[in-house]
């Protein structure tokens, strides 16, 4: 009665999550952030979603647990590292925690430290750069205004913008921050604990490869791309005519 007709999968999602259900501001910005990890075309997870279906039509649930498991640190995962490389920088920077609402906190200098740091060890700073959308992801702006509109755009959010300022002034290529990097960031601001950041993607990828399903049972491609990928890499094995 108290659930039922009332509180919506988001609400539902957020309340597991937190252990209560959110306010109309939390629930606008939870909704937001989950309802971008839905649909992402026709990326890894979801081919291996279909193209296990294709062996296994009796087994819906094997599918969708096959293109979870590729939501990874190229795909999804990657808001799970921006949270923790955040609150990790904000920790250290307070003292061991992160600073209050209104506390005054150096995003330049925290920033230029973290790109420093990935840079020393050749690695790429997560939530930065994507193929498609250059040279601005246009899922940024909407989700950060979501999020100020509602009251959730304090110390991640302006150190995710500081590090993407900093990253892009040591390179000369374009560097557009993805949605991965606001989800992160939002998702600390919303109070979620680091360690489960990637739980959103998981449980929103999930709902968009059971539609992928769906499309297979409708429109099937899954048997055209194993027989084209089949035909393609073996051509160089057979024989000239």
């Amino acid at each position: 009665k108290e659930l039922m007709g009332k509180v919506n999968l988001g609400d539902m999602g957020f309340l597991n999550l937190m252990g209560r259900l959110p306010t109309p501001q939390e629930s606008n910005v939870f909704n937001a952030l989950t309802v971008t990890l839905v649909e992402h075309g026709i990326t890894p997870s979801a081919i291996a979603a279909r193209q296990t279906f294709l062996g296994a039509p009796e087994a819906l649930q094997a599918a969708v647990a096959a293109g979870l498991l590729g939501l990874g640190t190229v795909f999804v995962g990657s808001m799970d590292a921006v949270a923790r490389m955040l609150d990790g920088a904000l920790r250290k920077g307070g003292g061991g925690a992160v600073p209050t609402r209104g506390a005054v906190v150096d995003y330049a200098a925290l920033a230029a430290d973290i790109a420093a740091d990935f840079n020393a060890r050749g690695a790429i700073i997560p939530g930065l750069g994507h193929p498609i959308h250059k040279p601005v992801d246009p899922r940024v702006a909407v989700l950060f205004r979501i999020a100020a509109e509602n009251g959730f755009s304090g110390h991640y959010v302006a150190l995710i913008q500081a590090v993407h300022a900093a990253a892009q002034a040591r390179t000369t290529k374009v560097l557009p921050m993805n949605a991965t990097a606001a989800i992160g960031a939002i998702a600390c601001e919303l109070g979620i604990d680091p360690r489960v950041v990637r739980g959103l993607g998981v449980m929103a990828r999930a709902v968009g490869l059971v539609g992928h399903l769906l499309e297979e049972l409708q429109n099937p491609m899954s048997a055209e791309v194993w027989h084209r990928v089949e035909e393609e890499s073996t051509a160089h094995m057979r024989p000239n005519a």
